[in-house]
Parts: C-alpha cells; structure tokens; sequence
C-alpha cells in the first residue's frame, strides 16, 4: 500500500510540476545517455531545487539544472552536493570571495574557476575518489570529507531531506 501510495505520490508530483512546461522528449539517463537541457526542462528535481535554493536566497539557484545533471552525470544523488554546500556554506552565501567554494573544499582554501566548474569538480570527485573507493554512503564520506567531525553527516542528510523528502528508489 505504501510503495502504490509513494508511485501515486510521484507521478502526481510530476504532472503537476510539468503541467508549464511539456517537452516531447522524456530526459532518461544511463551510462552513456547525454540530456541536453531542452531535455530536462520539465524534470521536477531542478525545480524543486531550484524553489529550494531560492528560498534560502542562495547564489547557487540559478546552476540547479547543473547540480542535477551533473549528479545524473556521475550517477550519485542529486541532493547530495547541494545539501554539502548547505552544510558547508550555507548554500554558498559563506565563501572566500571570489572562490566559487561553496563546499568547504580543502579546507575553504581551493578555489574554482566559477559555479559549474566547482558542481563539475566537487560532483566528479566524490564519485571517483569516495564513493568509487569505499564510501558509498554518507556515514562513511564523512569520514573522509570532514574528519573527525560526528555531526556532519547528520547535517547533510537533514538538508537533502529538506531538499526533497520523497523516496528515490523503490521497487513495484
């Protein structure tokens, strides 16, 4: 009942969201699948993002189709990044100027040539260098990502929560 509820939920969802904007072409993602964004101006999750962002006045809003599409890129969840620049930047608000690092990356001291190149690097090396190499949850980045801190990976799942609390995968 809950799984039939959670799909209902969903596609509501989406209808809703897409009810502006409807594009002949349905963004699907796989290894090799490239989504331009004529594509993706419907997906939902750039949206809520998008409105998410915004609400928090962050200077990242207007780069939320890049947070998606490069997480769908590297196959990692798309609330992840985001919900890292949340925690180590209140959503990019908190920088060295300048530095387009919204991620606390290096300890705050790297600094990215602009916004798409930072999602583009921080997205890609969390795949490669931690999740590819054993840390494939949250729990066990932290570990890596913020030492010795206990309380960063609760940070980050309560913001992607807040991001989107909807389920991202379930079986039928």
């Amino acid at each position: 009942m809950i799984k039939v509820f959670s799909i209902l939920t969903i596609s509501v969802l989406v209808f809703i969201l897409s009810a502006g904007s409807v594009s002949a072409e349905v963004p699907v993602a796989d290894a090799s699948a490239t989504l331009k964004r004529s594509q993706i101006s419907s997906d939902y999750r750039i949206e809520i993002l998008r409105a998410y962002l915004t609400k928090h006045n962050s200077p990242l809003a207007e780069y939320a189709d890049e947070f998606v599409l490069t997480a769908d890129k590297y196959n990692i969840d798309w609330r992840l990044v985001p919900a890292i620049s949340g925690v180590e930047s209140t959503f990019g608000k908190r920088i060295p100027a300048n530095s387009y690092n919204a991620y606390g990356w290096a300890n705050g001291e790297y600094r990215f040539k602009s916004w798409e190149d930072s999602i583009e690097i921080v997205t890609k090396t969390l795949r490669e260098k931690y999740i590819d190499r054993g840390a494939p949850s949250i729990a066990k980045i932290a570990r890596r990502y913020a030492p010795p801190s206990s309380t960063w990976a609760g940070k980050v799942k309560f913001f992607m929560r807040k991001i989107d609390s909807l389920p991202l995968a379930y079986t039928i």
